[in-house]
């Protein structure tokens, strides 16, 4: 049951929370930003376990478990633990990684997991490989202990870092674990407070993206991308009629565009491959983000493979001042489609002033062609001005490449924030990847944003320039996917725009304080406001079970961020 207050409010809440915060947190040294990254990913009150601190919750990821009496101790740990002979539990060989089962949900673990043989009922993860428990319960009053057979901010680690795998793309495994420790303090009657991933009046947020690998079929005369089109809109058209993945009226269309191409290329007729147009017109007034090439004929400095001279360019941000001016006033966003910011600071603020020169405008935001990335180009785009990224994602699949839908701040930055990209055109339908029907992949594209409706973050869409047009025929497709998304509870925003919102959030301060009332929890905001607020999340600590499918009792209400909320304890 879900009650929601739209008005700001001064909040004093019974919370029985404990003596200092809810959260207390001890984990092992080199794990501090894991944790605090998990924490702003799940918004609510911790600190880092203190001895001379009374905690209703204590979660222990190091081999040093403090001595607790009562309350709920979180064990996660892949290795052995004094504790596994006090509780009684007997412990499997220690595997690298392995899936977790519960009903109908998989957790992928990649850091390491311990089962143990323990009764069926007593079982909250199910290790699918010989059955036994990878997380499990123990309930000695006052005292309830939960025994995970894995590290949590070991795999919080790994999927912001390293991310996940293609086989297990589909799911969203750390916005899993979020729900899970949720769950585990809900479940032992402790009442929780939150900021959820959603701004104040919307379920969640959407990013509309287009990479401009191409403004037109016209600088392409006699090279790969024009034979390449050619073939693709005439030999390949049948075998798709064939395959049932094109209309007749989609194969003559592409070979009428293949017919009038002389045409096109002396002028008389319209350019098919030119976006702008097509896009404004389909998103109509939406707020989206056109990520531009900042050099033209350029492949890059240390690209991967063979084909890398295939990564140029045929035009970049200086042969279009007035398209790129245009879409400014039609309140889109403007990145940076960059070529080697990802390994040099100094080509990444080349390639920003590019943009910068050609539009008036200093860009925020870049992703990189062909999502190229590697463990320095986090610090490399900080240094270089920037104040998000877009390239975490997949180029073969769509899905949790770091296992969230939230906006989150990769390791080694100060500023920079990353919006993952979860759903891309390519992805879903190019041959050689997906290659989805219609209806596969509405259905793909359903999961994601039924994900984020029952769990807040963004959706971040990629439809590339040429996507609308012959050979390709997405364009149907994407304006029936706006069309959808428009009717649900989104807040359509530029990626400027969504990961400022976070930027906040992430600036909500928690401080236990004492007043003439008793204790109270203060929250308040170091980042400032914006129009779209917050909601802050009370669960009542009478809130029934809420395994997979099932709705927690909780209330929501407004917060503003102007002024500071305490929190009654």
């Amino acid at each position: 049951m879900l009650a929601e207050e739209r008005s700001c409010f001064r909040c004093q809440l019974t919370a029985g929370w404990g003596d200092d915060f809810l959260i207390g947190v001890r984990a092992r040294p080199e794990q501090a930003w894991a944790v605090e990254e998990f924490f702003e990913l799940f918004k609510t009150p911790w600190e880092f376990f203190r001895s001379d601190h009374v905690y209703d919750v204590v979660i222990v990821t190091s081999n040093d478990v403090p001595r607790i009496d009562k309350g709920l101790l979180l064990l996660y740990q892949a290795d052995s633990l004094e504790w596994d002979d006090r509780l009684g539990v007997a412990r499997t060989e220690r595997r690298a990684t392995g899936n977790l089962k519960r009903g109908r949900e998989t957790l992928p673990i990649y850091s390491g997991l311990l089962s143990f043989r323990v009764a069926l009922d007593s079982a909250v993860w199910a290790e699918g490989a010989d059955g036994g428990a990878a997380a499990t319960t123990f309930t000695d009053s006052p005292l309830k202990v939960v025994r995970f057979g894995y590290n949590l901010f070991d795999e919080v680690q790994y999927l912001l870092t390293r991310g996940q795998p293609i086989e297990n793309a589909s799911v969203p495994v750390l916005d899993l674990h979020v729900r899970m420790l949720r769950e585990c303090v809900l479940e032992a009657g402790i009442s929780l407070v939150e900021i959820p991933p959603v701004p104040a009046k919307h379920g969640f947020a959407i990013c509309l993206t287009h990479d401009i690998d191409f403004i037109g079929i016209r600088r392409h005369v006699f090279d790969h991308s024009m034979w390449g089109f050619v073939y693709r809109a005439t030999v390949g058209s049948i075998r798709r009629l064939l395959e049932k993945r094109l209309t007749v009226g989609q194969l003559l269309r592409n070979w009428a565009a293949v017919a009038f191409l002389p045409l096109v290329y002396m002028g008389l007729l319209r350019d098919f491959w030119e976006p702008f147009e097509w896009y404004l017109n389909v998103e109509k007034g939406l707020p989206s983000t056109y990520f531009l090439i900042p050099i033209k004929r350029h492949p890059g400095n240390r690209v991967p493979g063979s084909r890398a001279w295939r990564r140029a360019s045929g035009y970049d941000v200086t042969d279009m001042p007035e398209a790129a001016k245009s879409l400014l006033k039609h309140s889109c966003e403007i990145g940076v489609h960059g070529i080697d910011a990802w390994n040099s600071v100094e080509k990444g603020k080349f390639e920003a002033e590019r943009i910068a020169k050609t539009t008036g405008k200093t860009p925020e935001g870049i992703r990189m062609h062909w999502l190229l990335s590697d463990q320095e180009t986090t610090s490399k785009l900080e240094d270089a001005g920037f104040a998000y990224d877009s390239t975490v994602g997949y180029n073969e699949t769509i899905g949790y490449r770091a296992g969230t839908n939230q906006v989150f701040r990769p390791i080694g930055s100060k500023r920079l924030l990353e919006l993952p990209m979860l759903i891309q055109d390519g992805a879903l339908f190019y041959p050689q990847r997906l290659n989805l029907t219609d209806q596969e992949a509405s259905q793909a594209c359903n999961r994601i944003i039924d994900h984020a409706t029952q769990n807040g973050g963004i959706v971040t869409l990629l439809w590339h320039d040429r996507s609308h047009g012959p050979e390709r025929f997405w364009g149907s497709f994407y304006a029936r996917l706006i069309e959808s998304l428009k009717k649900s509870d989104a807040w359509f925003g530029t990626c400027t725009e969504v990961s400022e919102w976070y930027r906040i959030r992430r600036g909500v301060k928690f401080e236990s304080v004492t007043t003439n009332c008793g204790r109270r929890v203060r929250m308040h905001s170091t980042m400032g406001t914006n129009d779209h607020g917050m909601r802050i999340r009370i669960h009542r600590k009478d809130c029934t079970s809420s395994h997979a499918g099932e709705m927690q009792e909780y209330t929501d209400m407004c917060w503003d961020g102007r002024s500071e909320q305490d929190i009654e304890l």
